[in-house]
């Protein structure tokens, strides 16, 4: 009889160490109740808890986590429609807060990113918009550290991922690009044949004999003029008299020189 009640309780004595005992791994927190009422947080490592009495309600990680937003319209400024996410990096660095103080503390992050990314982006016109990143992450940033300390988080940074405009917005700019290079490259060009043409009057001006230098340029473009026609698949038949042409262009040279005198 005594061996037997010797038994049962040595059985309710290795149970109860058992029930008692919570191993909680590194990185990580416990929270325990107390019938119902909130008990303590049980660190990383061995912790012991009173069976019955004590359960464990969380264990959750106090590491670094990320929080993937999903792509959602925005409207700029200037009306423009966009998709845009983010992604965020943050921690708990108070458990009991954070069980407590929010329902669910992702689906919370998430609205309150949407709400502000939303905001910011309506802030700025769609120009400005991409060399804008790093203000609307530092703007997403502060609104989320401040909003989120009640919940025992910390925010650590936030990351655009994408601002993405409609496909005939994404056109439109490539033909202002291409329309805006052209410009450019017609001034490169004009600039380029005034440059040559002001060069050339001054080597005329030195020579001495700018006229025979002249008359020797504009023939090569007669013939060069001549070859480039009868290459041409449509080409027509045309006779000049190059010495008409060339005293012509002389004439026109010689009345030059005399209204500069």
């Amino acid at each position: 009889m005594l061996s037997s009640l010797l038994a049962i309780i040595s059985f309710l004595a290795v149970g109860y160490s058992v029930g008692s005992v919570r191993i909680i791994q590194e990185g990580n927190a416990a929270l325990v109740e107390r019938l119902g009422r909130y008990r303590g947080t049980l660190k990383p490592g061995l912790n012991f808890i009173v069976p019955l009495l004590d359960s464990v309600v969380l264990e959750d990680t106090l590491r670094e986590q990320t929080l993937d937003i999903p792509p959602h319209g925005a409207i700029t400024k200037d009306s423009v429609n966009l998709e845009v996410d983010a992604i965020i990096y943050w921690r708990i660095y108070d458990l009991e807060r954070t069980y407590y103080a929010i329902e669910d503390v992702e689906f919370a992050m998430q609205e309150l990113v949407t709400t502000t990314l939303r905001s910011e982006v309506g802030k700025m016109d769609f120009q400005s918009l991409f060399s804008s990143r790093e203000t609307i992450n530092s703007a997403l940033l502060d609104v989320l550290d401040e909003a989120t300390e009640p919940w025992g988080l910390k925010v650590n940074r936030v990351e655009i991922q994408k601002l993405d405009p409609p496909p005939n917005v994404v056109e439109a700019m490539q033909k202002e690009k291409e329309a805006d290079f052209n410009k450019r490259a017609k001034i490169s060009e004009a600039q380029a044949d005034v440059e040559s043409m002001r060069l050339l009057s001054q080597a005329l001006e030195a020579t001495g004999n700018g006229r025979e230098i002249l008359q020797y340029l504009l023939a090569q473009r007669y013939v060069a003029a001549n070859q480039k026609i009868g290459e041409s698949e449509n080409s027509k038949v045309l006779f000049m008299d190059p010495k008409a042409l060339t005293e012509g262009l002389v004439d026109l040279i010689n009345d030059g020189d005399s209204s500069r005198k």
